[in-house]
């Protein structure tokens, strides 16, 4: 492993500790995005721009406003990166509000959608990034109603920021899908896999990369091709032709994290764990790279990615725990 990896893993590392005993409201999951979001930047986490941030947003929008939601502290996080911070933030409510006028229900994942466009976009060009996002949505949920949910949001406006033909990009999505969807198990996942890999203006030999990939890792007892680490898998794919290195370079960064304080299998899953290995490996990858299958589009978008995952995640969590307690108050 390179030392610009093995310097990142540890600021990343470094920078979860310096949140935990900070925001005490708020889950660790959560925190530990906010320290990846730095460690990504390549920076020690400023948890006082961050508190600073999450309390401008606080006097800024109503008490019930989706901005308070689950995603509040990475919002915050991503708004302390940012020179102006303010600015950015109103320009992510008005962009929410364009979202919900084309009727987006209001969550968490599009308040994660309307701060990308309102950050990756040009302000004369978000109601056709809007209406770029809804198109692409309603064009995947009508061809998988049951797979086609609100964690798709983030991933609408990330082909709408891209500037994809709807039509063209939702039938390239269907032709994946239909590739690959044999080949894994969690079929909402292969969808997410199959807009990774069309934001990435993959080749046609894309989703046999994806598979080799896939494949390689098995052989190493890796499984990057679960629920919420599948689509970290194509970008992967997408990054480096190289499987040995990658393998090798994620098992490393694996192996280096749970062995961190706080990393350990009490702290986290397995799962947890590959998706921040996978991450800042493909952080990295991007960074250096010259020139290769992957454009501009998908490198600015790992972060989206990873949010999307670990936002689904923390959806997933959040209503298991809720249906625990529904059950335990029953009996």
């Amino acid at each position: 492993m390179k030392e610009d990896m093995q310097k990142k893993l540890g600021l990343f590392a470094e920078n979860v500790r310096a949140i935990r005993g900070k925001f005490f409201f708020q889950d660790h999951m959560t925190k530990r995005l906010a320290a990846l979001l730095y460690a990504q930047e390549g920076k020690p986490i400023d948890c006082e721009a961050i508190r600073a941030c999450h309390s401008m947003m606080k006097e800024n929008i109503g008490v019930f406003s989706r901005f308070r939601g689950n995603m509040a502290l990475c919002i915050a996080s991503l708004l302390s990166l940012k020179d102006d911070p303010q600015a950015l933030f109103n320009k992510s409510v008005e962009v929410y509000k364009l979202l919900k006028q084309a009727k987006f229900f209001p969550s968490d994942f599009l308040v994660v959608a309307a701060f990308q466009i309102a950050a990756q976009a040009e302000e004369k060009d978000y109601a056709d990034v809007v209406v770029r996002s809804r198109a692409l949505y309603e064009g995947m949920k009508a061809k998988h109603f049951f797979y086609t949910g609100q964690d798709d949001y983030i991933f609408s406006a990330m082909l709408g920021i891209a500037g994809l033909d709807p039509e063209g990009a939702t039938t390239r999505i269907e032709t994946l899908f239909t590739q690959m969807k044999g080949e894994f198990f969690f079929k909402n996942s292969v969808q997410s896999l199959a807009q990774v890999l069309v934001l990435g203006n993959s080749d046609d030999a894309a989703e046999n990369r994806v598979f080799k990939l896939r494949d390689a890792f098995r052989a190493e007892k890796i499984r990057l091709d679960r629920s919420y680490t599948l689509p970290m898998l194509g970008i992967l794919a997408l990054l480096s032709e190289d499987m040995e290195a990658v393998v090798r370079d994620v098992d490393e960064a694996k192996a280096l994290l749970r062995n961190e304080k706080g990393f350990g299998l009490l702290s986290m899953t397995t799962q947890e764990l590959l998706l921040y290995a996978a991450s800042l490996v493909a952080g990295e990858y991007a960074e250096n790279m010259k020139e290769g299958v992957i454009t501009a589009t998908i490198s600015t978008s790992i972060t989206n990615i990873i949010i999307a995952q670990q936002a689904a995640m923390m959806a997933a969590m959040t209503a298991s725990h809720a249906a625990a307690s529904s059950s335990s108050s029953g009996s």
